[in-house]
């Protein structure tokens, strides 16, 4: 199992570049960067961990422009979404996003998307908020078809284009693993339609993730697929829950950093470095 780092990067907290460039000096496999365009100030959707909505959520960079420049800063550590919103997101321009982050590291991207809990943020959008996983699996499908054919069109209900040219390509072949996150009733059936990888998060119980494990790839088996790789967003840092979690069969644990002060981030990835060798 590899484990890997998450911030919300904001203009309060550590310089994203620096934070990935520590993060892989100390053996980190990857940093993730979660995205928010907005928080509407009105808003009824609770947040999910309760209490009042952190500070960070509205400060947050745009995930790509973060990773564009840690990218620059860092030659080996992969980079990723935590999630990408595409809900909230135009599927012909994040195509490109993603392909140009992917070309431009060496091929270290991980596309981890998601449909959101914010319902008056995606409606800002024009997602109607009933229908957004219906719209996050056309808008990935879409995007995997630009990513994968020279001349790539694409018919749904919420995404139609007629044949389209759309350059750079990634360099991952065939592209970068989509990595679907949640921890829903229906996210599994969303990883086998359209996912390469399952990014449960700290909401889906350790006591209950080995038998959605288990599922998930007995499924996948019977849908003729090989074994699917498993990532837990917003891991503990304890050695033990993290060793019981890779013999459930988790391949990536990301342990969320707080948005705090710079030095106070430094000091806390010097502080998780252990973790990095022990299950690097």
């Amino acid at each position: 199992m590899h484990v890997g780092l998450t911030l919300f990067p904001t203009d309060e907290t550590l310089d994203p570049a620096l934070f990935a460039r520590m993060a892989e000096e100390r053996g980190f496999e990857s940093v993730l960067f979660p995205e928010h365009t907005h928080i509407p100030a009105a808003r009824e959707s609770p947040y999910p961990s309760g209490g009042e909505l952190p500070r960070k959520y509205a400060r947050t960079y745009d995930p790509f422009v973060a990773l564009g420049v840690a990218a620059a800063a860092t030659e080996r550590i992969k980079l990723g979404t935590g999630i990408c919103l595409v809900v909230e997101r135009d599927p012909i321009a994040t195509a490109k996003e993603v392909a140009s982050v992917d070309r431009l590291s060496g091929g270290r991207f991980l596309f981890g998307v998601g449909a959101g809990w914010n319902e008056e943020e995606m409606a800002n959008h024009g997602t109607d908020p009933r229908r957004r996983f219906s719209v996050m699996r056309e808008r990935v499908e879409a995007i995997k078809e630009m990513w994968t054919r020279d001349e790539a069109e694409y018919h749904g209900e919420f995404v139609d284009f007629d044949p389209i040219w759309s350059w750079p390509k990634p360099l991952q072949s065939p592209h970068p693993p989509v990595i679907v996150g949640g921890d829903g009733k229906k996210v599994l059936d969303r990883v086998l339609a359209f996912g390469d990888e399952w990014m449960p998060n700290a909401r889906q119980k350790i006591s209950e993730l080995g038998p959605r494990i288990e599922e998930l790839q007995r499924r996948a088996a019977e849908a003729g697929r090989g074994r699917i790789p498993i990532g837990y967003y917003g891991a503990p840092s304890d050695l033990d829950k993290l060793a019981r979690m890779e013999e459930m069969g988790v391949d990536r644990a990301v342990v969320m950093i707080e948005s705090d002060p710079p030095d106070d981030v430094a000091r806390r990835i010097d502080e998780l470095a252990p973790l990095a060798e022990r299950f690097g």
